[in-house]
């Protein structure tokens, strides 16, 4: 690990900030891979459920670290793509893990850096917060790092293509009235307003949180109602086995709080 991605526990929650601050948290070949082993990572360690994600320094992250010198022995086209998969990668190892992710924007989050966003469960930004899809406007296309896929589902057709084909900046206020974030957020109170939202994750049984992001996951690509409903019907079936299940029962009918047991 070379620093650039930093990991603070705190209970059963973790705070993983982008460290690279002089370089507004662009995404490097070292910060790539310490995302990519974290993300990959967090399948296994049931012991964290929540995980916060944020960015030092002045911004989120401006994406693709386009200075960082890449060369290699490889063919100009298979380091693009390995470049590609590597950062790829990480948004798919984000949405496959089971722990929910909750993001802090605040400044920039381009390119890459609003990936990082949108592949999170809860976004909160603060009035600072402006986000752009930036692939474009370096003489690529505007569809990259899933942007294609996330920005639709989550604003609908009309802004993602504007913001898709033109590359352009949309600030916390737009962003907020298009869903993109939940909540503006002073900036000083973004981390607090955080984890108080992970605190009611939390209170929740440990595999029903863990089953409800992966039915939601899978429910926004279901081809039907009944298909979506057999996920749920899955998950609940499973769910009402578990002595959590019995335990949160009990728990709500004698007015306390809960303690779970099974992880």
């Amino acid at each position: 690990m070379s620093g650039e991605l930093l990991v603070e526990t705190r209970g059963a929650v973790e705070i993983a900030t982008l460290n690279r601050p002089e370089r507004l948290n662009a995404l490097n070949e070292g910060l790539v891979e310490e995302l990519n082993a974290y993300f990959a990572g967090l399948a296994e360690r049931k012991e964290v459920r929540v995980v916060i994600l944020r960015g030092a320094g002045r911004g989120f992250c401006a994406g693709l670290d386009i200075q960082e010198d890449r060369t290699t022995d490889e063919t100009p086209v298979l380091r693009t793509l390995r470049t590609q998969t590597s950062i790829g990668n990480i948004y798919r190892r984000m949405r496959a893990c089971p722990q929910p992710i909750i993001a802090l924007g605040h400044g920039a989050a381009a390119g890459g850096g609003l990936s990082l966003l949108l592949a999170s469960d809860v976004r909160y930004g603060s009035p600072s917060f402006r986000c752009n899809a930036a692939y474009i406007r370096i003489g690529l296309g505007g569809c990259d790092m899933a942007s294609s896929y996330f920005l639709p589902r989550l604003v609908g057709a009309s802004l993602a293509a504007e913001m898709i084909l033109t590359g352009r900046f949309i600030g916390a206020e737009r962003a907020l009235s298009a869903g993109l974030i939940s909540e503006i957020v002073e900036e000083e109170a973004l981390l607090g307003r955080g984890l108080a939202l992970a605190d009611e994750m939390l209170a929740t049984a440990p595999w029903g949180l863990r089953l409800s992001k992966q039915a939601l996951n899978l429910n926004i690509d279901a081809p039907s109602l009944d298909a979506a409903m057999a996920i749920e019907d899955r998950q609940q079936v499973i769910l009402s086995a578990t002595e959590d299940h019995k335990e949160a029962l009990a728990a709500f009918l004698g007015k306390r709080a809960p303690e779970y047991r099974e992880r």
